[in-house]
């Protein structure tokens, strides 16, 4: 299996993601929307946009272990933010960049406001696409 990124020439310079991620053959694996939620299903941070990223890669490092993958075998990452401020947006784009889960977002990534998410006080989601290895 081979995974290329690429940025094409004319298209704006990224913070970091790859405009393209093409994965030239094998299997890949869908992640469920990631959430702040602990091993006991409860919310973890509620109001903390911190301890949610924290959480929220945690458990994504967690479900690609799972299927035998790590943040290098992501090919497509959408972030879900509960806010509409750049600042805030840009505040959760470096957490996670500087999470062990930051390789994830070399690949073709999205960044959204959104007006809600799923659980109550829930403030991050993060939907992760990965190409298995092997």
């Amino acid at each position: 299996m081979s995974i290329s990124r690429i940025n094409p020439e004319g298209l704006h310079v990224t913070p970091g993601y790859h405009h393209v991620t093409v994965v030239e053959a094998g299997r890949t694996a869908y992640l469920a929307g990631q959430c702040p939620l602990g091993p006991d299903g409860a919310l973890v941070g509620a109001g903390n946009f911190y301890t949610q990223v924290d959480q929220v890669a945690a458990n994504t490092l967690a479900a690609l272990a799972a299927v035998g993958a790590g943040p290098e075998h992501v090919v497509r990452t959408v972030i879900y933010v509960v806010s509409g401020e750049q600042a805030v947006l840009s505040l959760v784009w470096d957490r996670f960049l500087g999470s062990p889960l930051a390789p994830a977002f070399t690949t073709a990534s999205t960044l959204l406001g959104v007006a809600r998410l799923g659980f109550t006080g829930q403030l991050i989601e993060l939907d992760v696409t990965a190409a298995l290895p092997g």
